[in-house]
């Protein structure tokens, strides 16, 4: 059995996987960092990760940005892989996650979603078929009315599998409504939608000469990110120093 150390043990996600773990008999959390000690876990629970000396084959992060330099360089010293989680990171960050992986594995992924990762995959071997047929590719991402960035990253993600795929031939198209002209061949049109608790829905579309082909992707919780994370760090543990992305755990999958 992988033995985890869940890092922001007492946030939302953090109890999410804490509960999916529970249910998993191939994954145990068998410590926690979090410096909210409100909540009883079945596990100890250290204000600091360097505080930790519970040995662990891989750390799942879902913390906060200010707790990541201190992640990375236990994870180093202690060469325990790391799936990290936390967004929000600095330039300076993702350049020390960058040399981080250079001495431990970690994996980094836009979404942590099974789902929307599968979606990508499928996405290169479509636009690789219908670009070329003259099809428009189209995405509509919908999310709830507090986020703040337009589109959202995992839009950009799902248009970047796509665009790699036809050798970065296409443009993204983020709003029509400043100019008056036809829609150009070589785009990929990208529509946000913020409204209410919608949790995650993306949608793709590709727009032939009378058929259209459409894949959607909907979360109605973020359980799902958790999930993917419990996946991800079955997939690390034991992994070589390297970068590693949630295409990665799909890949190995297949």
């Amino acid at each position: 059995m992988i033995k985890a150390i869940m890092h922001g043990c007492n946030g939302k996600m953090g109890q999410v996987i804490t509960g999916i773990c529970k249910e998993d008999a191939g994954i145990e959390i068998v410590a926690g960092i979090d410096v909210y000690d409100g909540i009883k876990n079945d596990y100890p629970v250290f204000s600091n990760i360097s505080l930790c000396n519970v040995p662990a084959d891989v750390i799942i992060d879902f913390s906060n940005a200010g707790a990541v330099d201190d992640l990375l360089v236990y994870s180093v010293e202690k060469q325990i892989p790391v799936v990290l989680c936390t967004t929000g990171l600095s330039e300076e960050q993702l350049e020390k996650v960058k040399k981080a992986s250079t001495k431990v594995a970690i994996l980094r992924s836009a979404n942590m979603s099974l789902g929307i990762n599968t979606l990508m995959e499928l996405l290169k071997k479509a636009a690789q078929i219908f670009a070329p047929a003259g099809f428009d590719m189209e995405i509509v991402e919908k999310h709830h009315n507090q986020k703040l960035d337009a589109p959202s990253g995992t839009a950009l993600a799902l248009a970047d599998s796509m665009n790699e795929a036809l050798e970065n031939a296409y443009e993204y198209k983020y709003d029509r409504s400043q100019e008056r002209k036809k829609r150009d061949k070589y785009e990929i049109g990208i529509s946000a939608v913020r409204g209410g608790s919608i949790v995650g829905e993306h949608e793709v579309i590709f727009a032939g000469q009378d058929e259209v082909i459409e894949f959607k992707h909907t979360a109605y919780s973020k359980a799902v990110f958790a999930k993917g994370a419990v996946e991800a760090a079955k997939f690390l543990a034991g992994k070589e120093a390297g970068h590693y992305e949630m295409s990665d755990v799909i890949k190995a999958t297949m």
